[in-house]
């Protein structure tokens, strides 16, 4: 058992009233504080090598039954699964797996509301992974078929089955959008448009940088900041490895933190910001 929070808290409940009643408290409050600790609360935390393990399997397997549900899975659909295999650098035994995760993924027979909650167990407390999963998903639909109709829709239950808000989903297909990511732009490289922060004709480069940042254009200088700062910290790649992010996807997160650094930048120039 951890006594440290119990401790502390009863002596800074003691020192702080001086009573007895004072330390009691404190005790009460450290012993949940331990429980969270220890995962008392919400249940252990997985391990890092199994998170990697069950988002890798998921991640593929998922993908193919989103690119099944519209009733079958295009040229296209198929093309962009091998655009990403590419992308994440993956070795022939890894392409394998996550061809067969693909394959196992589009048959009729498959569960996937057991997948998605096994990840959102495995991932218990690392919302940023559950997150990025979602984006990688989002990515592979606009590569495809696109993202519209029986996609659309089975794509908004798997946010809604990782506990992701139809707002967040929102934002997030906006801002891919602007992007540029799409079937129509895939070039080998995730299906990339222009360059993060790049000019493009009939698009306001400002305001896809405001959409990155998640801010509106009237936020101060100080909320431009905190929305970047909490997105550079959420996102960070290093970060997401180590919460277990397999590290073949680890360009995705790199491309994501490139996005969110050249609309800061962006916005930080045109408002004159130190």
């Amino acid at each position: 058992m951890n006594w440290t929070g119990k401790l502390i808290g009863a002596l800074l409940g003691f020192i702080l009233s001086r009573r007895p009643l004072g330390a009691l408290i404190g005790l009460i409050l450290g012993h949940f504080y331990d429980l969270q600790r220890s995962g008392g609360l919400a249940g252990p935390r997985a391990d890092p090598a199994i998170v990697r393990s069950t988002f890798f399997r998921t991640a593929f397997s998922i993908m193919g039954y989103v690119a099944k549900s519209d009733g079958r899975v295009s040229e296209q659909d198929i093309a962009a699964a091998r655009r990403i295999f590419r992308q994440f650098n993956l070795g022939d035994a890894d392409t394998r797996a996550a061809m067969e995760c693909f394959t196992r993924g589009k048959d009729s027979g498959f569960d996937a509301r057991a997948a998605l909650a096994e990840l959102l167990h495995v991932c218990r407390g690392r919302g940023d992974l559950l997150r990025m999963f979602l984006e990688i998903q989002m990515r592979a639909a606009l590569m495809g078929d696109g993202m519209h109709g029986a996609t659309h829709a089975t794509l908004v239950r798997v946010a809604q089955a990782l506990g992701i808000s139809a707002i967040e989903f929102a934002h997030l297909e906006t801002v891919l959008r602007l992007q540029g990511y799409g079937a129509a732009h895939g070039d080998g490289r995730y299906g990339r448009g222009p360059p993060p922060g790049a000019s493009a004709a009939g698009r306001d480069a400002l305001a896809e940088a405001y959409e990155v940042l998640d801010v509106p254009r009237t936020a101060s200088d100080a909320e431009v900041k905190r929305s970047y700062r909490r997105l550079m910290s959420r996102n960070h790649p290093d970060k997401l490895v180590a919460r277990g992010l397999p590290e073949s996807m680890l360009e995705v997160a790199k491309q994501k933190t490139q996005a969110i650094q050249a609309a800061y930048e962006r916005i930080r120039e045109s408002r004159g910001m130190r």
